[in-house]
């Protein structure tokens, strides 16, 4: 049995701190490696804790007298480069353990939310950068990404095929369906957002739609936390239900390790309807069309 073991480490950032947020992320990922993990998952956007250069409060991202925080905020992002990433690869080596690491990317323009997936050598394996940006709040100061990639990541469990989505992506379908169209098999879901049941069955959902393996990493807090990983194997052969959790922490601070067995998966994919196996790609041209009629028009939306 092939099993492959991802650590959702749910974390408290020290806000800005990116050097005590390091600090505390290489005691997880050694924490992760000591139970088995063979990846490790941050939530979104670690390295500066998912913060922004003044209150989400305030609403208006763009006001005329805040580009000084804008600025000042910008400037924390970081590249590949940059000493808090390198320590990544160095840690991913070392572990012989892959580390879904998330920062905010310098990129032109505008900095990236983004999830770089390094191997268990330390080299750069895979890099996802959030595509439904929430342009309704600060992330509108961020550049979206547009694709949705897929790595083949090597692990002591085999080969599987990873791709990512960073919160709100989880609340769009195709996300999950590109995803498993290009050929996920698990999908890494950094988060930062308060969890509830109602996300947690989406969550759920998009494994069970797509058959593929889901993972997500939570921030602590109240009505926060919950990390949970689901597998897409609802049905046993002889047509029994079964319970598709395969963990879900609470809203304390840990490490919680997600067991997915890839053998059980990959028979799963080959046997059942779901997935690529039915669709009618023929009927969903207005999936790709930009047109966007009432009640959803929104002056801040951008695509």
């Amino acid at each position: 049995m092939a099993v492959l073991r991802i650590a959702l480490l749910q974390l408290k950032p020290e806000s800005l701190d990116e050097i005590a947020n390091l600090q505390r992320a290489e005691l997880a990922c050694r924490t992760a490696k000591e139970r088995g993990a063979d990846i490790a998952l941050f939530p979104e956007m670690w390295n500066i804790g998912y913060t922004f250069p003044f209150p989400e409060a305030d609403r208006d991202p763009w006001r005329p007298d805040k580009e000084a925080e804008r600025q000042a905020w910008r400037a924390r992002a970081v590249d590949e480069q940059h000493p808090y990433v390198q320590h990544f690869f160095n840690l991913a080596a070392e572990l012989e353990m892959a580390i879904a690491i998330t920062y905010l990317e310098r990129w032109p323009g505008a900095p990236r939310n983004t999830m770089l997936l390094i191997d268990r050598y330390g080299r750069p394996a895979h890099k996802y950068a959030k595509v439904h940006t929430c342009d309704f709040s600060m992330e509108a100061l961020i550049t979206p990404g547009e694709e949705f990639p897929v790595c083949e990541l090597d692990t002591a469990a085999g080969k599987v095929a990873v791709g990512a989505m960073i919160c709100y992506d989880r609340e769009f379908p195709e996300s999950a369906r590109i995803l498993m169209l290009n050929g996920a098999e698990i999908i890494l879901v950094p988060n930062a957002c308060d969890m509830n049941d109602v996300r947690l069955r989406q969550l759920s959902v998009r494994a069970f739609e797509n058959m593929v393996g889901v993972a997500m990493a939570n921030y602590v807090g109240p009505g926060w936390g919950r990390s949970a990983a689901y597998h897409p194997c609802v049905f046993t052969e002889n047509g029994r239900v079964t319970d598709s959790t395969v963990v879900e922490a609470d809203e304390s601070e840990g490490v919680w390790i997600a067991e997915f067995d890839l053998d059980a998966l990959r028979r799963y994919r080959e046997r059942e309807t779901w997935g690529n196996a039915y669709r009618k790609p023929s009927a969903y041209g207005r999936l790709v069309d930009t047109h966007v009629q009432p009640p959803f028009l929104r002056k801040d939306a951008r695509r």
